[in-house]
């Protein structure tokens, strides 16, 4: 009955513990939610909350371009650069990456907990940001239809 929120509250602690704020930010905030029984809420954050995620995001990104930090010929030269055009092909990479990981997402829901893990293992013990969930999903949507092939 209350495995919910011992799960949220599991998840709270240990983002906590490995410093992964975001997490701890995120589970606080759904933690809330949950007590107060706002779950039109939590429908609302479902269903809309990854696109104003990704929309957070790609502003922030693009405040480079906007203040002219980054100008047009800046972009136009790193296009013709092994940095630049390295970066081209991994944001295909992981754009289509990101794309799977939403399919093994909705097809599989009971992955999260591991992504979630996963995904604190890496901000605490190798210093990075909490953006690898579904990165980490498509990449686990890829590697298990590779592996189906081989069977």
């Amino acid at each position: 009955m209350y495995s919910e929120y011992i799960a949220i509250a599991a998840i709270l602690i240990l983002s906590l513990v490995g410093h992964n704020l975001s997490v701890a930010y995120a589970a606080g905030i759904i933690l809330i939610i949950k007590v107060l029984g706002l779950t039109s809420i939590m429908s609302l954050l479902q269903t809309n909350g990854l696109n104003w995620g990704i929309i957070l995001l790609t502003i922030a990104i693009l405040i480079p371009v906007a203040t002219g930090e980054v100008t047009i010929q800046i972009m136009i030269n790193s296009f013709k650069s092994p940095l630049g055009i390295t970066a081209i092909i991994a944001g295909i990479l992981a754009a289509a990456s990101g794309g799977l990981g939403i399919q093994l997402l909705k097809s599989s829901p009971e992955v999260v907990s591991s992504l979630i893990i996963g995904t604190m293992i890496g901000v605490f013990f190798f210093k990075g940001i909490t953006v690898g969930p579904l990165i980490a999903g498509g990449i686990v949507y890829m590697v298990m239809n590779i592996l189906t092939y081989f069977k």
